[in-house]
């Protein structure tokens, strides 16, 4: 049976229990018992049953769990729904360190709640913080979700973008985990405009009729001029004007250090890593999550990590996760409305 139900109801979404050595299946755990997320959607979490109990006995939590065989699957009751993935069958878990069994649990669990997406039997999937250095120790290619989504679903690479959200906040990434000689290069007319016109795209998603989009330039004070550089004029506004021919209200570009403090904005699109993710860290301690844009399923994760050197100690917040659900539920909500009426 399809798990989602055309007639309404609250929207199903997979949550990935990400490095099960780390935080992941704590806050999973929290968030689906935080009576905001239960209000919001019905999570199913995706993972390994025996992390999972680990981490709900270090945090004292005795949550009825109901383990489904596929993800189409409805569980009766008030507990808490798992697609068991059972990982650890051949070697153990351990708390806190970084191994190659825990990169694969992590990178699966993901890989399956994406799956579920594209066949219709969720929504939209959430992921907690992976361990880069684990999955880079199970040989596995991995430089962040958005990529990963897109070869997931077989969206070319560079259609795949990052938003941080976080209270009235949304900052797009034109490049994320590359070097930053890379991500010079590899801002070019063609992906600023793609970024663009994704930004536009889960915008009007998320139920903004007319977005506005700032932009920021790639040098100090967007090149004052030319005097710092002429990527500005070289670059990113003969790319705002072609935005601005296929309808979209972007203005810009506007040095990166002050940008934020403008009012009046639906997103924020940026160049590089650093201009999107130092603002979203120092305003949205912990609380930040990213929304992959720009492939068919709707994905978010979370903007901080794995936290390995606090695992199973019950210190983790899960407020990031919550973020992520939540936001997560009223976009799938709108897109089953914008689908019904299309129908």
């Amino acid at each position: 049976m399809n798990a989602i139900d055309p007639r309404g109801g609250l929207p199903r979404i997979a949550l990935a229990l990400g490095d099960p050595a780390g935080i992941g299946p704590e806050i999973a755990l929290k968030a689906v018992l935080d009576p905001r997320v239960r209000a919001a959607c019905r999570p199913l979490l995706v993972g390994d049953r025996g992390a999972l109990r680990t981490h709900a006995a270090a945090c004292g939590l005795d949550v009825p769990m109901t383990v489904v065989r596929n993800a189409a699957e409805t569980p009766p009751g008030e507990g808490v729904a798992l697609l068991d993935l059972d990982q650890f069958r051949e070697e153990p878990l351990r708390l806190g360190e970084i191994s190659a069994a825990h990169g694969r649990a992590a990178v699966e669990a993901a890989e399956v709640a994406i799956r579920a997406a594209l066949d219709g039997q969720v929504e939209a999937v959430v992921a907690c913080p992976q361990t880069e250095f684990a999955i880079q120790a199970a040989g596995i290619r991995f430089d962040g979700y958005p990529t990963f989504v897109a070869r997931c679903t077989g969206t070319p690479e560079e259609d795949a973008f990052l938003m941080l959200c976080f209270d009235d906040k949304r900052i797009v990434h034109t490049t994320l985990h590359v070097g930053l000689r890379q991500a010079i290069d590899l801002v070019t007319p063609e992906r600023v405009l793609r970024v663009l016109e994704a930004t536009q795209a889960v915008l009007r998603k998320l139920g903004v009729a007319e977005p506005r989009i700032a932009v920021s330039g790639l040098n100090p004070h967007a090149g004052e001029h030319g005097m710092f550089g002429t990527e500005e004029a070289d670059i990113i506004e003969p790319a705002m004007e072609q935005a601005r021919a296929r309808g979209i209200r972007c203005e810009g570009p506007f040095g990166a250090d002050t940008m934020f403090h403008k009012s009046g904005y639906d997103a924020f699109v940026v160049m590089v890593h650093d201009q999107g993710h130092l603002a979203a860290k120092l305003l949205a301690t912990n609380r930040t999550a990213g929304m992959t844009i720009g492939t068919p399923v709707i994905f978010s994760s979370v903007a901080h990590g794995s936290a390995l050197d606090i695992a199973g100690q019950n210190k983790a917040s899960p407020d990031a996760v919550v973020e992520a659900l939540c936001r997560l539920a009223g976009a799938a909500l709108r897109a089953r409305d914008a689908a019904a009426t299309a129908a």
